[in-house]
């Protein structure tokens, strides 16, 4: 599974919270937290001046409570505890997997179990509602599909053409 992780795991920026203008990114890797600032002012002494880096190993990130604290301040607990999470070697490794292994995935799911899954994320939402997912449902699971009716499944989309013709009214659904 570790191979699944790139080297980077997590990575946000914006801006800092009022009355702060700077900007900030927030990296973390697989061995490092690196946290870079910009300074946004209208003084002519700051135009130009490069950006702050500070970069730590995971082990003394999560003993740096100064620099948990802006994290925090910047990007919100959820990010710090997020951060933190990483740092601690808790990955999820099912949100990193490929759309395409996560749909063969679903292809064995009950949608009942699909509507649940797509409430876990927004990753899930996207791919529970994708075009993809939809296909790849009316094509294994309903066995009145033909290839006639592809064309206005291309149309009218395959998520409607599901609850059109094989959820509802006298045909029988699958699962």
């Amino acid at each position: 599974m570790a191979s699944l992780l790139g080297e980077h795991l997590f990575d946000i920026s914006g801006q800092g919270p009022p009355p702060l203008k700077d900007f900030f990114q927030l990296v973390v890797t697989k061995n490092e937290v690196e946290l870079t600032s910009w300074k946004i002012s209208v003084r002519l002494g700051s135009r130009g001046a490069a950006p702050k880096k500070l970069k730590t190993s995971h082990h003394d990130f999560l003993h740096h409570k100064i620099l948990k604290q802006q994290i925090g301040v910047v990007f919100g607990r959820r990010i710090l505890e997020h951060a933190m999470s990483l740092c601690q070697g808790k990955f999820d490794y099912l949100e990193r997997l490929p759309d395409d292994i996560l749909l063969k995935i679903l292809s064995y799911l009950q949608l009942k179990d699909t509507t649940q899954l797509a409430q876990v994320s927004q990753r899930f939402r996207q791919l529970c509602d994708s075009e993809k997912f939809w296909e790849q449902t009316v094509r294994g699971r309903c066995a009145e599909f033909t290839s006639d009716m592809e064309g206005l499944a291309n149309a009218m989309g395959w998520r409607r053409i599901y609850f059109t013709f094989f959820h509802t009214g006298g045909h029988k659904k699958q699962q």
